[in-house]
């Protein structure tokens, strides 16, 4: 399978260039820049990308290119900081001071190049995306301009004897509308990938390779009622059948009616072997008296593993543990630059077990974003009202009551949350809307209802739409809607007097959806 390798230097968009490659049928995996001698070594690409980053290359700290770029022999395709990392490796100068680019701008195209073929011709002009402060200034022997902006007279750049390209806009964001054909022209023209990386095709490589890693030993894979543990689990029990079991943990902070949601889908739907665990209040008192968000994923994290680890005895014993993790889990938990956006969360998936488990990991989804798990998961026949679901991360109602976590406020939530949603399936919003929820608010307030005053809970409404939650936007609610889901809540849920909706949107290198 042709293989497109990013060299992560920092970028808060960098996993968007993975989505572009992705979706010109390439695979591709970010690797951190000071690890690219063993993303080369295990990948074999057809190609690199330098993604852009916070640095700045005239100071003496920051990244420089890895010497394994320039010596695999691939084409290669520098953005922004990738572009003045190369520069200066390859004796050209980036110099600070100069008029800076921050938005939207428009390149004039000066030359023609093969990069460029039927995408931009010579004279034309066109909007892109510029982020930099920093700027080429004198180009590497052997280079060309082939486009150039009002604040950066060396936009677009080739080495076309060697196939190095350098941008200092960033094609990947949407922002630079032609921005995704270049980057799908530098995969499939310049690098010669065949575009041919599918659903099916990525189902049957990771049947074998779990049956490789597995061999005969056993499997026991956490539930937690979302899409991601469910198409792992279905996935798994495709390549080793009986001898993965799955562990349904019901800890108390689920959507209303999800617990026999999903024991009913494999029980009845898949004939998957399954283990649920009523588990409520043994998380509800690890959680007693915290307040702090981490604090509140670590503790439940040490309780599923607690709980698995019990479970894997009773079985008889387990080899594996598997997980749902996702690629965006990977990405924003562990640090690739040991730069400014080092470390955007920690996840409940990702860090791996304790020793005392003895278990290894099988995580068959990494490699993937939330999109590309429901498509695996409808190329697995998963019913599309189960690979639709909104996303519900592992700790569930706990990161949607900022404070401490009570039985009592879990209910209420559960009840809030259930009449928001609805409204939304009634209203035919279900499937355009990505991710939506209510949170409880720690705060109360007074409220006249009928005839009297009432002193009670505050709730906030979340709605948004996004590909895959690297980004988002708020969802667009006409005001009839949402004043008619806030008179449901108020009028059939006894202790919440005020609903407001979250109008905020989430830019690269934000914290989930939570």
């Amino acid at each position: 399978m042709d293989s497109i390798l990013i060299l992560d230097f920092g970028s808060q968009v960098t996993q968007l260039i993975a989505r572009r490659v992705r979706e010109a049928r390439v695979y591709c995996e970010v690797v951190p820049f000071h690890r690219a001698a063993e993303g080369l070594e295990r990948l074999r690409p057809r190609g690199i990308i330098l993604s852009g980053g916070p640095a700045s290359v005239t100071e003496a700290e920051a990244p420089a290119l890895p010497p394994q770029v320039l010596e695999a022999g691939v084409p290669v395709l520098g953005i922004c900081y990738g572009q003045q990392a190369l520069v200066a490796a390859l004796g050209g100068r980036v110099e600070q001071g100069h008029a800076r680019e921050f938005g939207r701008a428009h390149v004039e195209v000066v030359a023609s190049s093969p990069l460029l073929e039927g995408l931009w011709a010579p004279g034309s002009r066109h909007q892109v995306w510029m982020s930099h402060g920093d700027r080429v200034v004198a180009l590497p022997e052997g280079f060309a301009v082939l486009a150039r902006s009002e604040g950066a007279p060396f936009a677009l750049i080739a080495d076309e004897a060697r196939r190095i390209y350098a941008t200092q806009f960033h094609p990947e964001v949407v922002h630079t509308p032609d921005g995704a054909r270049l980057i799908a022209r530098f995969v499939h023209a310049i690098c010669g990938a065949a575009g041919d990386w599918t659903m099916a095709g990525f189902r049957a490589t990771k049947i074998a390779d779990i049956r490789a890693q597995v061999g005969d030993g056993r499997v026991i894979c956490g539930l937690s009622g979302g899409v991601d543990s469910a198409v792992a689990a279905v996935l798994i029990h495709e390549a080793i059948g009986e001898r993965l079991t799955c562990v349904f943990v019901d800890h108390g902070l689920l959507r209303k009616g999800e617990a026999a949601e999903v024991v009913r889908l494999f029980r009845d739907h898949y004939n998957i072997p399954l283990v649920a665990v009523d588990a409520q209040a043994r998380f509800l008192a690890a959680l007693a008296g915290t307040t702090d968000p981490e604090a509140k994923r670590k503790a439940i994290g040490a309780t599923f593993i607690d709980v698995f680890e019990e479970e894997a005895g009773r079985l008889g014993g387990a080899d594996f543990l598997a997980q749902g993790t996702l690629y965006p889990d990977v990405i924003e938990s562990v640090s690739f630059t040991g730069g400014p956006s080092v470390t955007i969360k920690s996840h409940h998936n990702v860090g791996g077990l304790p020793e005392r488990m003895n278990l290894r990991l099988v995580e068959p989804l990494r490699e993937l974003f939330k999109d590309e798990v429901r498509a695996l998961g409808r190329e697995l026949g998963l019913p599309d009202a189960f690979v639709g679901r909104h996303p519900f991360p592992g700790p569930g109602l706990a990161i949607r009551i900022p404070g401490e976590v009570t039985r009592e406020d879990c209910d209420l939530l559960r009840e809030a949350d259930a009449i928001f949603i609805e409204e939304i399936r009634n209203a035919g919003l279900y499937d355009a809307i990505w991710q939506a929820f209510a949170v409880l608010l720690p705060v109360r307030t007074v409220g006249v209802m009928g005839d009297g005053r009432t002193y009670d809970r505050a709730l906030a409404l979340r709605a948004v739409t996004s590909v895959d939650g690297m980004t988002a936007d708020c969802y667009p609610f006409d005001p009839a809607f949402l004043s008619a889901v806030a008179t449901r809540i108020v009028n059939e849920v006894r202790g919440i007097n005020r609903v407001v909706y979250d109008i905020t949107s989430k830019p690269p290198g934000t914290i989930e959806w939570e």
